[in-house]
């Protein structure tokens, strides 16, 4: 049996563009509702299933959690997942925890109370006996940022590995020798992945050494405090990888702080391609595709909401490199 996904793809837009045209909520160019239309034909698709799933939408609204929505990165994806939301007639509701377990687990419970349609989560607190007990209450989940293995959940992550070596790789290519990394929180299997990244890079080089790691939190603050400490311990540091573009922007401060220039003496790069246009230097960074993800979270618990058969697993996005001012070889 022909499937949404199956009429999107062979018409060419997107799932959310079929899905206005056959709720007629929303605009749909005529070029679009002609190729829809033919597509539905030629499979023979009956809409009538998916029709009366929206028609009996509790709320039409899915809540999207998040851990800080003060770090750029959350904003960029709400924007996101509110732009196809808005697309498909859905509403949003923002949640954010502050990395605090016991909030989190009481706007669990709010939202089972109110039956919200499906829940997109940014968490590195959430447990899985928590997506269990939302899945139990006919509440699909996709998580973003970050993995459950072995749940039988939609996970959709950035290359942070591969994104991990690509930084580490920049910074030996422009002339680095001795590289620190400022890792963001163990537990988090996105920091976890650029770490691992960093390794396998640094390694290769026989420069390697546990010391030059330091542990944070993915803040300002973080980077900041934690570039003092490893320019105490390596004064010799001539790179910086941070897990993240707040703490590569903390660890930029403390080395100005200290007289040192950024890139002429020591180069950094950060992780998440956020808007940081009024930083200067301008920081070097891997960028995530923040915006497609967010996308495709709303899409793909919509899809779940209309009891689309999918499969359950991890999604990987591709990072890009962008090289700025932070990182530029400096000039013989």
């Amino acid at each position: 049996m022909a499937t949404i996904k199956d009429v999107s793809k062979l018409a060419g837009v997107s799932v959310a563009t079929v899905s206005r045209f056959l709720n007629k909520n929303g605009y749909v160019s005529k070029e679009a509702a002609q190729a829809i239309t033919e597509v539905i034909e030629k499979l023979n698709y009956r809409p009538n299933n998916i029709a009366r799933s929206l028609a009996g939408k509790k709320t039409a609204t899915v809540a999207l959690m998040v851990p800080d929505i003060l770090n750029p990165f959350f904003p960029e994806i709400a924007r996101a997942v509110e732009d196809a939301a808005h697309e498909i007639g859905y509403t949003v509701m923002l949640c954010n925890t502050d990395n605090d377990a016991d909030k989190e687990a009481k706007y669990i419970e709010t939202l089972i109370q109110k039956q919200i349609d499906g829940l997109i989560i940014s968490s590195y607190t959430i447990k899985p006996e928590q997506v269990a007990k939302l899945q139990k209450h006919s509440i699909p989940v996709v998580l973003m940022d970050n993995a459950l293995p072995g749940q039988d959940i939609i996970s959709l992550l950035s290359d942070n590995r591969e994104g991990g070596i690509a930084a580490t790789k920049h910074l030996i290519a422009q002339g680095c020798k001795k590289i620190v990394h400022i890792c963001g929180p163990m537990h988090i299997t996105s920091s976890r992945e650029r770490t691992l990244g960093y390794e396998d890079a640094y390694k290769k080089t026989g420069q390697f050494m546990p010391s030059l790691i330091t542990y944070s939190d993915f803040t300002v603050k973080g980077g900041y405090d934690s570039m003092k400490g490893l320019l105490e311990a390596h004064p010799d540091l001539d790179g910086v990888f941070a897990s993240n573009d707040l703490m590569a922007a903390g660890a930029v401060k403390a080395l100005i702080e200290r007289g040192i220039t950024v890139p002429d003496d020591v180069k950094v790069i950060g992780f998440d391609g956020i808007h940081m246009e009024m930083m200067i230097p301008e920081l070097s960074t891997i960028a995530q595709p923040i915006y497609e993800i967010g996308k495709t979270a709303m899409e793909y618990v919509v899809a779940l909401i209309n009891q689309e058969p999918m499969e359950k697993k991890s999604r990987l996005f591709d990072v890009e490199l962008i090289e700025k001012q932070s990182t530029k070889k400096v000039s013989s």
